[in-house]
């Protein structure tokens, strides 16, 4: 969308790392709810043409979110992150994966560790991302299955939606 937000996608295989640093054009507590709310996710995580739509969310220490990632033709895949940490419109982390439809998480599939930190900068958000995988196969198994492609997308969306919000 916009060539002048920062994107950065690193790959660490010696500590099994994605480190992902994106700008975001709008004010912290924007981004933040976009991040955090049920109803603004559902709009923008998930690449197109999948959608996403939340089952359950529970935005706090101890809580989780569970979701579906719908096909164009209406299968439904779920995912969970559980909330381990939140220190409001600064950071959260959140460990999860691939799922079933009651949030039991699928070991056939990776799961990481992900820290999310908000730093506001001028008109802008930085969202620096730490990912972190149990093993360079899970790393490497999330990469093959398109992880990089689809948060390009879902990142793209999410412009569009926080340029929409603040009309």
């Amino acid at each position: 969308m916009n060539s002048n937000l920062l994107f950065d996608f690193s790959i660490n295989k010696e500590n099994n790392t994605i480190r992902i640093t994106r700008e975001f054009a709008a004010d912290l507590e924007l981004v933040w709810r976009a991040w955090t709310t049920a109803e603004l996710l559902d709009k923008w995580w998930g690449p197109e043409p999948y959608k996403v739509e939340t089952k359950t969310m529970d935005f706090r220490e101890g809580g989780f979110w569970l979701y579906a990632m719908v096909s164009p033709d209406g299968e439904k895949g779920y995912a969970k992150a559980n909330f381990i940490s939140i220190v409001k419109e600064k950071s959260f982390a959140s460990k999860g994966g691939l799922s079933d439809e009651n949030g039991n998480l699928n070991p056939e599939f990776p799961q990481n560790l992900w820290e999310n930190t908000f730093i506001p900068k001028e008109n802008k958000v930085l969202v620096d991302m730490l990912l972190t995988y149990d093993s360079l196969a899970d790393l490497e198994k999330e990469l093959e299955m398109g992880f990089k492609e689809g948060m390009t997308v879902d990142f793209e969306q999410l412009d569009k939606l926080l340029a929409d919000l603040k009309k």
